[in-house]
């Protein structure tokens, strides 16, 4: 097993060398962004096979039973916050039992997600495409998408969802949005395909707790969750979960090859959802960049401070993240971690080439030092601390792929999340 003292870590980091061109600077919100790998300096990761008390992980048991709990309860202190489990009073809808979609080549199936009795109040719709004629329960991929159902794929029989329209403080109906999802060589594989829209569970907005599932938590005389709740991401986490919730009760999905993934802060939520709930078989995170694959201890491109700014994103996160925006050397966890709670199941992080705001060479450093958990747990990292070129993916347990464009999964992407999900979730 490797070691993972953060001695050698700090060599190794220092020594690695530039992986992305330098940039001119700039600034974001009055915050100044470093894009020059010289100017990334000295820092010390983590030691995440090290307890609390100081004693060595040397065993897949103590991992489990001991270190992995303790990271877990740091992210959730630290960055994501805390959340409840599931609703007591969560009920599904299945509104579309099984219409035939796609020229008869899948079914579709449509599920409203109701998370408290008040048919009223928060929910979600789950769309679902099953291979048509599989025979047994199939494994599928489930998006975490930016747009209602309905914008995601070009299927016209797709109720039309709503949108969170922040002028108005409302929901509105979507009927455009970013659609061109290719399904079918998912489906052609025997895969199938789910998604839902992230703003049904929680607004991607400040302000906008009452408006979301975080409003149903609130204790009396709260209007806002404690600085170690629930922010944004960990809400929209937490629809992945009550989304596998119902897919445990659908005889037709395999719930226990269930693959996740999104793009940006959706990539940031898919990595959470996979590392605090273990029932996830797979995590596919698309430039999630930093509050996700990318080392905060590294000051290059976004950091803690950018997130935390007032005019930025503070909300999708707990409020004691911002306490670590000018103490990152401080921070009590990293990206490797958070890629380590997946362990051992199969993570793959894709990124650009050109998204230095995302900070590629972070996210695969932290591939890097996660990899020591991976192989306490018998299971096979990166194998090489060079970062391969753009174009080249590396799919092991944990994969890494470089696209030679900018922010996002490219369609030619896709084809490479396909073949990671064939080697290790095959039907």
């Amino acid at each position: 097993m490797k070691t993972t003292s953060c001695l050698l870590m700090l060599l190794f980091v220092c020594a690695a060398g530039a992986q992305i061109a330098d940039s001119p600077d700039e600034s974001v919100a009055g915050i100044p962004v470093n894009y020059t790998e010289a100017k990334v300096g000295a820092y010390t990761l983590p030691d995440v096979l090290k307890l609390a008390d100081g004693r060595p992980v040397r065993d897949a048991a103590t991992w489990f039973e001991k270190r992995r709990p303790q990271i877990v309860r740091l992210f959730e202190e630290n960055q994501y916050g805390r959340c409840p489990g599931r609703p007591a009073d969560m009920s599904f809808d299945v509104f579309d039992k099984g219409g035939p979609a796609f020229g008869g080549k899948a079914t579709r199936r449509q599920v409203t997600i109701h998370f408290s009795k008040d048919p009223a109040g928060p929910s979600m719709d789950l769309l679902i495409y099953l291979p048509a004629g599989a025979g047994k329960p199939a494994p599928l991929l489930l998006n975490l998408g930016f747009g209602a159902n309905n914008t995601m794929v070009n299927d016209p029989n797709v109720k039309v969802g709503t949108m969170w329209d922040r002028k108005q403080n409302k929901r509105v109906p979507m009927t455009r949005g970013f659609g061109g999802m290719n399904v079918l060589p998912f489906l052609e594989k025997g895969f199938g395909f789910a998604t839902f829209n992230y703003g049904d569970v929680d607004p991607d907005a400040p302000g906008a707790v009452a408006y979301g599932v975080r409003k149903l938590y609130l204790k009396e005389g709260q209007t806002e969750p404690a600085p170690d709740e629930w922010g944004s991401i960990a809400a929209w986490a937490w629809g992945i979960s009550r989304a596998i919730d119902y897919f445990e009760t659908d005889k037709d999905v395999d719930a226990k090859r269930v693959a996740i993934t999104g793009i940006s802060r959706l990539g940031k939520t898919v990595l959470w959802a996979g590392a605090h709930d273990t029932r996830v078989a797979m995590v596919i995170a698309s430039c999630s960049g930093e509050g996700g694959a990318a080392l905060s201890h590294r000051n290059y491109g976004e950091t803690i401070k950018h997130l935390a700014a007032p005019t930025r994103y503070p909300y999708q996160f707990c409020a004691n993240y911002g306490k670590w925006a000018d103490n990152v050397a401080e921070f009590p966890v990293d990206a490797h971690m958070l890629i380590a709670l997946i362990a051992p199941r199969p993570v793959l992080l894709q990124t650009g080439y050109t998204d230095k705001w995302s900070d590629p060479y972070g996210e695969f450093l932290a591939a890097v030092a996660a990899e020591p958990v991976y192989e306490l747990l018998g299971k096979q990292g990166l194998g090489t601390t060079t970062m391969p070129p753009a174009g080249e993916p590396i799919l092991h347990t944990i994969g890494f792929f470089m696209h030679a464009g900018g922010h996002g999964a490219a369609p030619a992407d896709w084809p490479v999340f396909l073949q990671f999900m064939q080697m290790h979730l095959q039907p």
